[in-house]
């Protein structure tokens, strides 16, 4: 059902939006990737994502705080591909800081890459999507869109932001045949996840399975990471057409984490 259908996956050279990208091309969609990393390895893993399933894949290194850079994205996406059916908006940063010590600069950094972007990208997208009478726009958020953490001020704004966003534009474009979703995962075995345990490790001097259960995962009542693979799968499912009715909804996937 989705073969030969193009999508967009933002934050997609490493991570979650990697695992979402590769999913994708299992199922025969074209993908344009996005994000920060090192050349020559952004390049490996374009052309390893074309090799392995045999789709088109391309990169653009668009500045996912710049709305103009981001609607050039989409652009450029729609003429290699010929139009954008899938927009996965995963890029996103953090900043941990005390409200009233928070940098405006990362406020502003955050808002831009986060939500900013996810508006951007979508707009783009939109007017194709309608004349195609079909598309998909799945929004991975966070549990920090369902629920708070402190000193997190920002990030929790943002996506909380992002969930809002994703139930009006998906009442604006529900007889389009146009699905708008958010998945909204707990804590996800990332590679930069990885590296938080080892530097908290450090800090608290605890060994590295306590740190995991105590600190990384306190919140998360199952007591373990959740997989890339598993939101892949989820926002593969939301791309189908099993999923056609669902639409204008915050997916937890957080190990419990939401349901206290």
């Amino acid at each position: 059902m989705l073969k030969g259908k193009s999508a967009i996956v933002t934050g997609s050279t490493s991570g979650i939006g990697l695992g979402i990208a590769r999913a994708l091309a299992g199922q025969g969609v074209n993908v344009m990737l996005s994000g920060f990393g090192d050349a020559a390895e952004i390049e490996k893993t374009r052309a390893a994502l074309a090799a392995d399933f045999g789709v088109r894949a391309v990169y653009d290194n668009a500045d996912m705080a710049d709305g103009a850079a981001v609607a050039a994205h989409v652009k450029k996406a729609e003429d290699a591909f010929g139009g954008v059916d899938i927009l996965v908006n995963n890029a996103g940063i953090q900043f941990v800081s005390a409200v009233d010590e928070f940098p405006e600069a990362k406020w502003s950094a955050i808002q831009n890459i986060i939500l900013n972007s996810t508006f951007h990208a979508t707009k783009a997208v939109l007017p194709g999507m309608k004349a195609r009478n079909w598309g998909r726009v799945v929004n991975i958020v966070s549990a920090h869109g369902l629920v708070a953490s402190p000193f997190k001020s920002a990030y929790v704004s943002a996506k909380h932001g992002q969930i809002g966003f994703t139930k009006s534009v998906a009442l604006e474009v529900a007889e389009n045949n146009i699905t708008v979703n958010a998945i909204c995962p707990g804590y996800v075995r990332t590679p930069l996840v990885e590296g938080q345990i080892e530097d908290q490790a450090k800090v608290h001097n605890m060994p590295r399975d306590k740190v995991i259960r105590e600190v990384i995962l306190a919140a998360q009542p199952n007591k373990r990471f959740i997989e890339i693979e598993e939101v892949a799968a989820l926002a593969l499912y939301l791309c189908g057409d099993m999923a056609k009715s669902i639409t204008g909804t915050a997916i937890a996937i957080d190990g419990g984490w939401t349901a206290r």
